[in-house]
């Protein structure tokens, strides 16, 4: 059977992506990163969402040396100039603490008429394979 890592700890997200999967290659099984518990921390570094999904895609394909898809995501706010984009998680100071994220945007945004407060979300993803394959 093929592997494949998804770089989340997801759970809802793998199964999805292994059902998606199924209907293509029934040969595929996808980890998630609580299948390597000695996985080092991947630090997103990237000046966008491209180049942290690169450097999540291609460190985790180095330690595992299996064929490794990465995103990067993010909301991105006409008002603010783009922010927080590739800071969206951890906007607040803190990473993965959605309502201080969200207290932040919307005292960012206090006083600006709704019409002015369009935003979009992005979402970049790389699919890296081990050198040889």
């Amino acid at each position: 059977m093929r592997k494949l890592v998804l770089a989340t700890q997801n759970n809802g997200k793998i199964k999805e992506f292994e059902r998606l999967l199924s209907e293509f290659a029934s040969d595929v099984q996808v980890l998630g990163l609580q299948d390597f518990p000695d996985m080092p921390d991947i630090p997103e570094t990237g000046e966008s969402f491209i180049e942290n999904s690169l450097l999540k895609a291609r460190g985790i394909c180095e330690f595992t040396q299996l064929p490794t898809l990465a995103d990067d995501s993010g909301l991105c706010i006409d008002y603010l100039n783009g922010d927080p984009g590739i800071y969206s998680a951890r906007w607040s100071g803190v990473h993965g603490d959605d309502a201080a994220n969200i207290s932040k945007v919307l005292s960012q945004l206090e006083g600006v008429e709704s019409k002015n407060r369009s935003a979009y979300f992005v979402c970049e993803v790389a699919l890296v394979f081990p050198k040889g394959h």
